[in-house]
């Protein structure tokens, strides 16, 4: 039987899908409540945490909750158990459930909502909207005897070093003669002390994203046959990959706009879409972006789309991209609620432990209804 898992392991796997550091500087995500240590045994998925979700992971008796929009958005300044959201965190609270947000980071991540979103459309050849940033790159040397090549290589590899676009294990290597004198105190792996060395090594260089960099040093270290491993790295000025907010590519076929309303409502299931342009414009292109994306029209509209999909539109944005010939659909906020199937498939791939169970909530959470 395998070790229960706690807290903070499951967030390292969600940090690997959608790092932290990527969520705009506004916004609240990681831990909300509860302990990094905590042992998880159920894990439930969410796009809200209402006291109807709350009351839901009470009776389903789940140690953790996963959800996009962040239970703590804003300062608590007060807990007020007459209200609902100081009645929600009490009664986690009593029932140790912990909470953890993965927000606008995993609308900007690399397969995140809104490449879901495109995946559900079959929205092709996409490219990011808004650019939010690009990773930085560094340089990593490392010299190694010629004996554990191979192992010194693979381990950076295996650690995520060397991803150039579509490649992997991208290094260069280029041989020469390392020497050194192990002093008193050391244990060499070559050599004796106080006698000066010469080592025939190689010296291996790899490309390295600045999140991977700590675990790509410590591989490194681990497959080093050496007691100290001699290194360098170097910042470079190579643009690393982008990411942002977002995404407009093309559909699998030509359709009206009628159309592709109608494909929207299906999709997603839900009843209802708002819609601004002709009805019978020929779509080719499409933008999308999960949540509120009103403030992007211009955007979506210099960089060719057809159609803007999002949610929350207001009247005097939804006319503004009228009068410029973007024709929107606002199919709602609530279309993130695919982040919950999703992110469930992801740890079950990332996490198979058979002490761990993982489920989505059956709470609607969608204020809106339609009549």
């Amino acid at each position: 039987m395998k070790k229960s898992i706690i807290n903070s392991e499951i967030f390292k796997v969600m940090e690997e899908w959608a790092p932290k550091d990527f969520a705009y500087d506004w916004d609240n995500v990681g831990l909300q409540m509860g302990s990094f240590n905590k042992s998880v045994k159920k894990i439930m998925i969410t796009l809200d945490v209402l006291e109807s979700v709350a009351d839901e992971a009470i009776e389903k008796e789940v140690d953790l909750i996963i959800a996009h929009h962040p239970l703590l958005f804003k300062p608590v300044k007060r807990l007020n158990t007459d209200q609902s959201k100081g009645r929600t965190i009490q009664k986690l609270l009593q029932h140790h459930i912990s909470v953890y947000a993965s927000h606008t980071n995993l609308d900007i991540a690399t397969g995140g909502i809104n490449d879901i979103l495109c995946d559900y459309l079959g929205i092709q050849n996409r490219k990011i909207l808004i650019k939010t940033h690009s990773e930085k790159l560094f340089k990593v040397i490392v010299y190694v005897p010629n004996t554990h090549i191979e192992n010194v290589r693979e381990a950076l590899s295996n650690a995520g070093a060397g991803h150039i676009g579509d490649y992997s294990h991208c290094t260069f290597q280029s041989e020469g003669q390392g020497t050194f004198k192990p002093l008193e105190g050391t244990n060499p792996h070559i050599g004796i002390q106080n006698k000066l060395e010469y080592v025939n090594e190689h010296k291996i260089e790899t490309i390295v994203q600045e999140r991977k960099l700590n675990d790509v040093l410590d591989a490194a270290i681990q497959a080093h046959p050496y007691e100290e491993v001699a290194y360098d790295v170097y910042p470079v000025n190579n643009e690393g990959q982008a990411y942002g907010i977002g995404r407009i590519g093309s559909l699998n076929k030509e359709m009206t706009l009628q159309s592709l309303a109608e494909k929207v409502k299906k999709d997603f299931n839900i009843p209802h879409v708002r819609v601004t342009g002709d009805l019978t414009k020929k779509i080719n292109k499409a933008a999308i972006l999960g949540g509120s994306g009103e403030k992007y029209i211009y955007q979506a509209k210099q960089m060719g789309a057809d159609v803007y999909i999002t949610g929350d539109m207001t009247f005097h944005n939804a006319q503004d991209a009228w009068e410029m010939g973007l024709s929107v659909i606002d199919a709602g906020h609530y279309i993130e609620k695919v982040m919950k199937q999703a992110t469930k498939q992801y740890l079950d791939q990332k996490l198979p432990n058979e002490n761990l169970e993982i489920i989505v909530s059956e709470t609607k959470t969608e204020p809106f209804q339609f009549i």
